[in-house]
């Protein structure tokens, strides 16, 4: 039987950062030890041994459904960091915080099917749970969605998709997207776009600072592409982009002021 002092103590040791306290703090919350007993409270302190890299709190975080410990439990097993080494371990914790709807989560159990890491390799599972990670309004993973549609990389080749993907992403103010769907050359990326709706995308990106949609913008006022032809609209974005060091506006801003 743990002593009022002995709980003071211990908690003073938790509170302080200690792990094994924590660890114990938790399980004596859990096993109603000297102290009410209290899942939550017990949940809260083996969570907090379990980020420092407390296996045994990491586990009975895990068991109870904390999606940080499930993803941590994961990681420990991915990388054999305090356990032997288990990617199907690995998976199995991955997939308890991955139904729980966490993106980062779904995004890295899609690469383990699609590596084959731990489970039967199987692209369709890895799709599945990329367009659930990318579904939840995740802009990097969104692009990223998009660029394995562009690419044929671990889904079939669909440009379509891609630009959805992106234009999702982009609406989030996704500056990778914008610049991809403000490109005109429709050789670069494979998904062609009305010269309008480049220019649209391209300037929303270049608006907020973006060197390289500056410099595309800059383009496309000097070419007329998507636009009327301006060379003063085209000098100040390429002023802007080449302010931000980027030698080929530099380049173009000096042909086109000389």
């Amino acid at each position: 039987m743990n002593t009022i002092q002995d709980i003071d103590n211990l908690r003073a040791l938790a509170e302080h950062g200690n792990a094994d306290a924590q660890y114990n703090l938790g399980n004596m919350y859990a096993n109603g030890d000297g102290v009410a007993n209290a899942p939550a409270e017990a949940a809260k302190w083996w969570s907090k041994a379990a980020e420092q890299g407390h296996v045994e709190a990491c586990r009975k975080a895990a068991a109870q459904g904390n999606t940080k410990c499930q993803l941590a439990l994961g990681m420990m097993y991915a990388k054999g960091t305090g356990v032997a080494e288990d990617s199907a371990e690995a998976v199995k914790w991955y997939l308890k915080a991955a139904a729980q709807g966490n993106a980062k989560y779904q995004w890295e159990l899609g690469i383990m099917y699609a590596e084959g890491d731990g489970v039967a390799k199987d692209l369709a599972e890895a799709a599945k749970w990329w367009r659930k990670a990318a579904a939840q309004d995740n802009a990097k993973y969104q692009w990223e969605l998009g660029i394995m549609y562009a690419e044929g990389d671990g889904v079939a080749k669909d440009l379509a998709e891609a630009a959805k993907w992106w234009r999702k992403a982009a609406d989030q103010v996704y500056a990778f997207a914008r610049r991809m769907l403000g490109r005109v050359d429709a050789k670069r990326d494979g998904v062609a776009r009305p010269p309008a709706e480049a220019v649209k995308w391209c300037r929303k990106a270049a608006v907020r600072g973006d060197a390289e949609a500056q410099y595309r913008l800059g383009d496309m006022y000097a070419g007329g592409d998507g636009v009327a032809q301006s060379a003063t609209e085209a000098a100040i974005w390429y002023r802007m982009a080449a302010e931000q060091g980027l030698a080929d506006a530099q380049l173009r801003l000096r042909k086109l002021t000389h």
